[in-house]
């Protein structure tokens, strides 16, 4: 009897002792871009200049630099678009992106969210910025909302206040809709 006692007693440990290993806090998977980056930063902000012109500040939670620190792969993203005169006119947000230093050139994937100051809203998956032009353009489906309207389509090219913006194709909308190719005004 005693003997049975012991091994129950045994047996009751053991599983406790099992029990309390479940409570563990799960382990993170690893980030491969922080393993293979030539450098990491976390709360970064660039600025995007043209001739001296500030034309954007991007901002990120972490930075992933790469090839000599001429891509920055970014999470968290939050850019501010500036005017001529250097007025803020649109802030873009993403949950990713890839700055490539040497083209001038930005894109913004997951979530993609473009708002102007004058309170246009544009929505997309996938986003590219070409600082040269100053353009903002998607080949993806967007929606974009205005006090007035709403347009969905499929693929853009506008500036990043979104006032001349070149449809390729409209899907649906009210109020006056910009022809395939031609700006909106």
């Amino acid at each position: 009897m005693k003997r049975l006692a012991l091994v129950c007693v045994v047996t009751l440990l053991g599983a406790l002792a099992a029990c309390q290993e479940g409570t563990k806090p799960p382990i993170a998977a690893r980030n491969p871009l922080a393993d293979s980056a030539d450098q990491v930063m976390f709360g970064i902000t660039t600025y995007i200049t043209n001739q001296g012109l500030l034309k954007a500040q991007l901002q990120a939670d972490t930075g992933y630099f790469f090839d000599g620190n001429s891509r920055i792969e970014v999470r968290n993203e939050k850019t501010i678009f500036f005017t001529n005169t250097g007025a803020q006119s649109a802030v873009l947000t993403s949950k990713e992106g890839t700055y490539i230093t040497a083209r001038s050139t930005m894109d913004a994937r997951k979530n993609v969210v473009v708002v102007t100051t004058d309170g246009k809203r544009l929505t997309t998956e996938q986003l590219h910025y070409n600082q040269a032009t100053n353009e903002i353009s998607s080949d993806s489906s967007f929606v974009m909302t205005e006090p007035t309207r709403e347009l969905r389509g499929i693929g853009f090219i506008s500036d990043p206040n979104l006032i001349n913006i070149q449809v390729k194709r409209v899907l649906s909308g009210q109020g006056p809709l910009p022809l395939p190719g031609q700006q909106h005004p």
